[in-house]
């Protein structure tokens, strides 16, 4: 597993970014039952971390997307992401609403990006991918070309694989679901049994209740 993805996933679990409770489960804005917590917004807290960050997302589109011209941020959570990604590469910056503004210009692509630009799309968490891919669709429609989406996690779920490959968006990330786990595994964090309670969560996210809970 890749060294830097197993890096990052214990420095999300050590400012608590990411929490693993399997025999207490979170309960998601959707309703669903998780057995993870994950709120990598808290990474811009950190200013070595912020900078970690910020540095292994530029590497990342320097590996996988060296034609770049443009970055967008995916609003709310990858805006200051965005934001420090862009002012690294000294590219233009722009970021996406989750819908146009219902004022003013109507906005909801806010900055300006060239018309027909390469732009790679900076996200901070991906779950079933919705929200990125309207982003996505988003800046499509106001005129560049997106070449790839580069994100800090993914849960990986199959849903959201499913839907950047028909949307037609490669999609690399620093870390993912598989490198927390075994990071929490090796740690001691969670205990053995615990992986597969946590592998089968990731299934059927919907429809999972742990096995666990008291």
């Amino acid at each position: 597993m890749d060294a830097i993805k197993k890096q990052f996933a214990q420095k999300l679990m050590d400012i608590e970014a990411i929490k693993l409770q399997p025999k207490e489960p979170f309960t998601w804005a959707s309703g669903w039952k998780s057995p993870i917590y994950t709120d990598n917004r808290k990474t811009l807290s950190f200013p070595k971390l912020r900078s970690f960050v910020k540095l292994e997302l530029c590497h990342l589109i320097q590996a996988c997307f060296p034609e770049a011209e443009a970055v967008a941020g995916v609003a709310t959570g990858a805006i200051a992401q965005g934001a420090l990604v862009a002012e690294e590469l000294q590219l233009p910056y722009a970021y996406v609403r989750p819908k146009p503004k219902d004022h003013g210009m109507g906005n909801q692509v806010e900055g300006m990006l060239p018309k027909g630009a390469k732009v790679i799309v900076v996200e901070d968490l991906i779950s079933t991918g919705g929200s990125s891919l309207k982003a996505v669709a988003a800046l499509r429609e106001y005129g560049v070309e997106v070449i790839g989406m580069v994100a800090s996690f993914t849960y990986g779920f199959p849903v959201a694989e499913e839907a950047f490959k028909e949307a037609g968006v490669r999609l690399v990330t620093l870390s993912d679901y598989n490198a927390v786990i075994e990071q929490a595994a090796e740690t001691g964090y969670i205990k053995d049994e615990d992986k597969a309670v946590l592998a089968e969560w990731r299934k059927n996210p919907a429809e999972w209740n742990s096995p666990l809970s008291s």
